[in-house]
Parts: structure tokens; C-alpha cells; sequence
């Protein structure tokens, strides 16, 4: 990094694969920067992604990763790490925080949740130093920004192709203490709904490999359905701050449920492919429910439609288990396979962590 040499001045992160440790901190001031990676592109061949970073340390709290960006159509998590960097006052910050606004840019330029050459980030962790681009960003990630932290938040909502409940959610880790500390981060979001998740979609996860490391980690579905939300994004502001204060990165009065006046929050379990309905055949699907309602074992919760046969019935998509309505698939256009209802059962905190 670059330090600048004047109040006002950019500080520049210039990644090379041999610098141990390219992040810099200036103690009571938001430092913004960037990390650049050699890209080769059809127009350039001596060209770098540059992703725009920002730093800022005040105290001796944790060390705090906060990323957005994930997916390139979940726009939601990008606009409130924007903010954050722009308007937060370093003097609450009592720890340190590494905010990463847009991971997969290029994805994000497109406005589409995949690369423009069909990858995934977040299915390619932890990556590796002599790879695609998306690698060596995951690699980046889990050799230099992870060890450095101790806790990983990794910001997403549902896209184009799922509307959520905006939640806070997590996966079970194997680690009892671990886990405990997960699931009270969680919890501090004070999201009406918060979803337990497995990956049932392929490995390579971002938060698996955090997980790995032994990380506090916390991720997030915030709305989605192709818009960005007034409701969604105040939610995930509100929710992150108080998790930021939670974990002691943040002055301020920690907020719960309790103190909001606010009834307890439902804990929904969707560990199984069960708990996902699928698309049967491909076609155009009619959702039966909306996020947040309760079903029960046997209800329908979509219609699939034949477009080239209108005078068959559509296929009725039943729930196979009785729970409360996560997400649901708000495109019309389904192929065979595509999830179209995620529903969880509903468990307790205690339960979690017998």
C-alpha cells in the first residue's frame, strides 16, 4: 500500500502475489484503497481488476472482514458497504474493520450473478495463487484477508433468481463454541426470520473456507427478486451496525428483539434437499405462497405451466415438509431442477446447541 501523503489523499493496495500482507490501516481514519490482480482480457493484455477496498482501526476490538458483492446481481450488500465506508465516523469504530464493497466486479458491471465467462466466485474457494481470476481473488481472500480476521461477513441477498425473507442466516458448524458465537452474531441482526443452510448446490463456498479457519462468520439473504428495496437494505444497515456493536467493532447500546419491542425471531431449518422444491419438468412457474408464510406438509406452494401445451393442468409443486416459507423463485421461466420454494422447519436456539 501507498499511503497518501495528505488528509484526502487515496492509499493504494497493490496486490502481488508475493506480499504476505497488502493491507494497511491509519489509526481514527477511513483509508480507502485498492487491490489489483493482473487480468488479461480480450482488449488488454496487461490489464488489472482493481477492486476498491477501505480500512479504518480505532481501538483494540476484533478484526472485522465485511464483503459484499458475492454474486453480481445481489446489488443489496454492495450499496450498504458503500455507505458504511462513506459515512461511517472512524471515532465509533473500537476494533477494525476491512470492507470489500464489490467482489465479483466484473459480474456486477454486468448486473448478472455469474462472471461474464460463466463462473462462479463463490463456488471456487479457497481458490488458488496460479488460477482464473476468480481464484486468485479467492485465494487472496483466504491466505491473506482471512487469517487477518476474526470474523468474516459475507453480505448477500437473493438475486434475480430467489426473494427472500431479508434474514440473517448460517451454517452448522461442527464447533460447539464456534457455533454458539455464530449463532449470537446472527441474532444480533434482529431479522424477523433467520435460516439455517447447507450447501446443496456444490462445494467452494466463501464461508466454508472461513468457517475452516475457525472464523466468526455470518451471511445474510436480503430480499432479492431482481429489485433493490427500500425495506431490504434498511434492514440489512440497521441488522449490520447492530452486529457491528454486538461484536464489540462499534460503539453504541447493543439492540435485541426484546428491547425493540419485537416478539422473538423464528429460527427456520433448511439443511436438507428436502426442504428445497424443485421444478420437475421446465416451464413457467406461478408461485402459490409468498416469503414468510407458513405451509404445511402437502400444501402447494407453485404451478408448474407447459408453454407449448396451455391445454395440459400445470404440475402442482407440493411442500414436503411443514415449516415457514424462506424464499421463493420469483421468475416465470423455470428449467427442470430449478429451486422454486425454500422452506424451513422451524427449531429453537437451545436446540442448536445440545
Amino acid at each position: 500500500m501507498r499511503p497518501g501523503s495528505g488528509a484526502g489523499e487515496d492509499a493504494t493496495t497493490e496486490m502481488a502475489m508475493t506480499d504476505a500482507n497488502p493491507i494497511r490501516f491509519r489509526e481514527g481514519e477511513m483509508l480507502p484503497g485498492r487491490l489489483e490482480l493482473p487480468f488479461s482480457i480480450n482488449t488488454g493484455g496487461w490489464s488489472n481488476l482493481v477492486i476498491p477496498i477501505a480500512t479504518v482501526a480505532n481501538g483494540t476490538g476484533p478484526t472485522v472482514l465485511l464483503l459484499g458483492g458475492n454474486h453480481g446481481d445481489e446489488h443489496e450488500s454492495e450499496l450498504i458497504l458503500m455507505d458504511l465506508i462513506s459515512s461511517l465516523d472512524p471515532s465509533a469504530v473500537t476494533g477494525r474493520l476491512i470492507i470489500v464493497p464489490r467482489l465479483s466486479i466484473e459480474a456486477s458491471n454486468a448486473d448478472t450473478r455469474l462472471w461474464p465467462d460463466g463462473t462462479n466466485l463463490n463456488r471456487v474457494f479457497p481458490g488458488s495463487a496460479t488460477g482464473s481470476i476468480q481464484e486468485r481473488i479467492a485465494h487472496l481472500l483466504s491466505t491473506v484477508l482471512f487469517p487477518m480476521a476474526d470474523v468474516v461477513m459475507d453480505l448477500h441477498s437473493g438475486g434475480r433468481g430467489t426473494r427472500f425473507v431479508p434474514m440473517a442466516h448460517m451454517r452448522l458448524v461442527a464447533d460447539r463454541a464456534q457455533r454458539r458465537a455464530m449463532l449470537e452474531a446472527m441474532l444480533a441482526f434482529n431479522t424477523d426470520l433467520h435460516m439455517l443452510y447447507s450447501d446443496v448446490t456444490g462445494v467452494g463456498l466463501l464461508v466454508a473456507e472461513a468457517e475452516r479457519q475457525g472464523k466468526l462468520v455470518v451471511s445474510t439473504e436480503l430480499g432479492g427478486g431482481g429489485i433493490v428495496s427500500k425495506e431490504s437494505v434498511g434492514i440489512g444497515r440497521r441488522g449490520l451496525m447492530n452486529c457491528l456493536r454486538h461484536l464489540g467493532a462499534l460503539t453504541g447500546t447493543v439492540e435485541t428483539r426484546a428491547s425493540l419491542g419485537l416478539p422473538p425471531a423464528v429460527l427456520a431449518s433448511a439443511l436438507e434437499e428436502h426442504h428445497y422444491a424443485r421444478a420437475p419438468i421446465s416451464g413457467m412457474v406461478e408461485p402459490c405462497v409468498e416469503p414468510g408464510d407458513r405451509v404445511a406438509a402437502g400444501d402447494v406452494v407453485a404451478r408448474l405451466y407447459r408453454p407449448e401445451e396451455p391445454h395440459r393442468p400445470p404440475e402442482r409443486i407440493a411442500a414436503a415438509v411443514s415449516g415457514v416459507v424462506c424464499g421463493i423463485r420469483p421468475l416465470a421461466v423455470t428449467r427442470q431442477g430449478d429451486v422454486v420454494t425454500v422452506i424451513g422447519e422451524e427449531v429453537t436456539a437451545a436446540s442448536l446447541l445440545d
